[in-house]
């Protein structure tokens, strides 16, 4: 997959970890193809500064999760740093709280977030992929999580995050066998929202990312925080939360925008106020 901008790719993590921006549209590649961009400390470290940078950026409307090297998306967790850092319960919590931070700014990423996904998609790149609001494949991708192959629990939140997208008969046996399925599958599943060839994969990805980034920003600010609410617990629900970003949206300069433009027949231009 070229870089479909002409603006410089800017490096974190020793340059594992690499972001661009392009119209309205933030790209962060995990760029470690000699490991398959299997993720290391260093380089979830390097993805919370490109996203936290691209969140920041006013420009940016939306961001999309790729990998480097045309052969995996992320095929999980750097397994020859584990003897160092995951070898027991305490190690392991080490190095869970280490990477939490980034986990959780993706959770709760105020941006529209797209994973294009060409090749393996495995464990920690699965809750990668499983983070984004948008799952997008190539035909050849493979998902799975080997965490039973491992001795690994996968942990509240990535399970969580898979039986709210696959349910959880697909949840358990994914991750009793640890099996790989193909793009088909997980398309049937639910597990990615499209699979296309995979010389079609970034342009229509892009072409997805360009039109949510010509959306009114907080309509779509709405629509996420709404279904994130939707998908908690009852009790755990920020009802005013929703109200108030329903309000801003009615009060928006942008809804009269919308309204004018469909009035008059031309294309709204946005400003996300």
């Amino acid at each position: 997959m070229s870089d479909m901008s002409s603006t410089t790719e800017i490096p974190y993590a020793d340059g594992k970890i690499l972001k661009h921006t392009a119209s309205g549209v933030g790209v962060i590649t995990f760029n470690n193809p000699d490991k398959r961009n299997a993720m290391s400390l260093e380089m979830w470290e390097g993805f919370g500064e490109a996203l936290t940078a691209l969140r920041d950026d006013a420009a940016v409307r939306v961001v999309i999760l790729r990998g480097g090297g045309g052969k995996a998306f992320v095929s999980g967790a750097d397994i020859s740093q584990f003897e160092k850092t995951r070898h027991n319960a305490a190690a392991s919590e080490e190095y869970a709280k280490r990477s939490a931070a980034q986990r959780a700014l993706l959770a709760d990423y105020p941006k529209p977030t797209i994973a294009c996904i060409q090749g393996f998609c495995l464990g920690g790149g699965m809750q990668v992929a499983m983070l984004a609001d948008i799952r997008i494949a190539s035909h050849g991708s493979q998902f799975g999580i080997p965490a039973a192959k491992l001795g690994i629990a996968y942990g509240y939140d990535g399970l969580r995050h898979l039986v709210s997208l696959v349910g959880p008969s697909w949840a358990r046996l994914l991750m009793y066998t640890g099996m790989r399925i193909d793009a088909s599958e997980a398309l049937r599943i639910g597990l990615v929202e499209r699979v296309l060839p995979e010389d079609q994969l970034w342009g229509e990805t892009m072409a997805i990312a360009e039109t949510i980034s010509q959306n009114a920003p907080l309509a779509i600010k709405a629509a996420k925080l709404t279904i994130a609410q939707v998908l908690k617990d009852e009790s755990a629900r920020d009802m005013d939360a929703i109200r108030a970003v329903g309000t801003a949206c009615m009060d928006s300069v942008d809804f009269r925008e919308g309204r004018q433009a469909f009035m008059e027949k031309r294309k709204p231009q946005f400003q996300g106020q």
